[in-house]
């Protein structure tokens, strides 16, 4: 009666009655919850502030799109600081706390596979209360991963948004080994030191042994490395026609400027990055990037009525002087088709959506249409190559004519392995020596 009475006064008339409908109303109205987790603070913020934005525009789109009038998604944010015993700590609080059924998050693969770690085997040090814990008994949410990433995994409670190596780098490669891409043999391999760059370079090693290309250098540095100043000495001197980057985070600003201090030039000595778009090219001077490439399947510049209405959306809700990319445009597709999987489940339950998603689902997203791979639940892409262009945005060299079907396990670089959660699953093969 005390809270009926509190809103009659808010309501301001016919106190009993007006008071009642709204409690009512509010009681008709269910909440679910929807958890993001990603590093704000640390040396991967600067880029993965941009995919909560974009989760979060999202949420408010779908909230205000009229589809679901008696509920409310509440998106339900985590930062993982940049460290993974962080994002198992933050997980854990979505899943036990939070109780979430999603989780939409992560930028790098460490942090990524802590996550998965955590959610399949609970840290007793991070559970609400371990003592009444039971084998099995935790709530397990699934998870929406939206980089580019290896490839080389397969779980059932993950969904991958981003390009596999098949998809963004050896198409890539394919180009600039070809007359048009200038037939390039010598190619130097620089990443920042952890599972994404040294699995990729593996398969890229993989790719190139029978094409009479020659690897003239490979370094990894940590991450968050501030000078490259010998690496770029290394590469002047090892003379390479390419250099793959697969370096990550705020470091790119020191690998560009160190370059453009050692003398090399993008018309001599491209570089074809795998982690740098629209949003890291704000904070690196244009003279430092200018002409360099980048490999994803979307890129701002795409001139589709579907990508300019995404960026003029996004801009209305975070600033003009901001701007998408890839990754922020998968964080914003992978929310998006997450809702169209709930409307086929009529439930948020992981296992509901995840029978969705595994009879297939295809999704116009703003860098064009997407199909959900039912077998290794990733996504069927587009690839695009994108040149720097003064004013820090992509001009478009090449795409692809179709999507390119994902393949998280390359034959040629792991004999014996394949996935089908259709039928059956994981299939394991040798265990390759990537060097980690």
């Amino acid at each position: 009666m005390i809270l009926i009475a509190a809103l009659a006064i808010a309501t301001g008339c016919e106190p009993l009655e007006k008071a009642r409908k709204v409690l009512t109303e509010r009681d008709d109205h269910q909440t679910i919850k929807l958890g993001i987790l990603h590093s704000q603070t640390g040396t991967m913020g600067m880029n993965e502030m941009s995919l909560r934005h974009c989760e979060v525009l999202a949420i408010e789109e779908i909230n205000a799109s009229g589809e679901f009038p008696k509920l409310d998604f509440v998106p339900v944010v985590k930062d993982g600081r940049s460290r993974s015993e962080n994002f198992r700590r933050r997980a854990r609080d979505l899943a036990d706390r939070e109780k979430v059924d999603v989780i939409f998050g992560c930028w790098t693969s460490l942090h990524r596979k802590a996550v998965i770690d955590e959610l399949e085997n609970p840290t007793d040090l991070f559970r609400t209360d371990p003592s009444n814990a039971k084998p099995n008994s935790h709530h397990q949410p699934l998870l929406f991963y939206p980089l580019q990433y290896e490839g080389f995994e397969a779980n059932r409670n993950v969904f991958y948004f981003g390009s596999t190596p098949n998809q963004q780098i050896l198409p890539a490669l394919d180009w600039f080994l070809s007359e048009q891409g200038g037939q390039r043999k010598r190619i130097y391999l620089i990443g920042s030191d952890y599972l994404f760059p040294r699995t990729a370079n593996y398969i890229v090693k993989k790719y190139l042994e029978s094409r009479s290309i020659e690897i003239v250098g490979e370094d990894y540095l940590p991450l968050g490395q501030r000078d490259f100043s010998d690496a770029a000495k290394r590469i002047e001197q090892a003379a390479p026609d390419l250099v793959l980057s697969t370096i990550n985070g705020e470091s790119n600003f020191h690998f560009y400027q160190d370059l453009f201090k050692q003398g090399i030039r993008s018309d001599k000595t491209p570089v074809l990055a795998t982690s740098v778009g629209e949003d890291e090219l704000r904070r690196i001077p244009p003279e430092f990037v200018h002409g360099h490439y980048a490999a994803w399947s979307y890129f701002q510049s795409l001139d589709t009525p579907e990508s300019k209405a995404f960026v003029r959306r996004f801009k209305r809700s975070f600033g003009l002087d901001r701007v998408v990319d890839d990754p922020m445009e998968a964080a914003y597709t992978q929310v998006m088709v997450w809702k169209e999987a709930y409307k086929k489940a009529k439930s948020s339950d992981p296992d509901k959506i995840r029978a969705v998603l595994e009879k297939g689902l295809e999704f116009d997203a703003p860098g064009g249409k997407v199909k959900v791979d039912p077998k290794t639940h990733h996504l069927y892409k587009k690839f695009r190559l994108g040149r720097i262009g003064i004013e820090r945005q992509f001009e478009i060299v090449y795409e692809s004519k179709d999507l390119i079907a994902p393949d998280p396990f390359p034959a040629f670089a792991f004999p014996g392995w394949e996935c089908d959660w259709t039928r059956g699953g994981l299939i394991k093969g040798p265990v390759p020596n990537i060097g980690l």
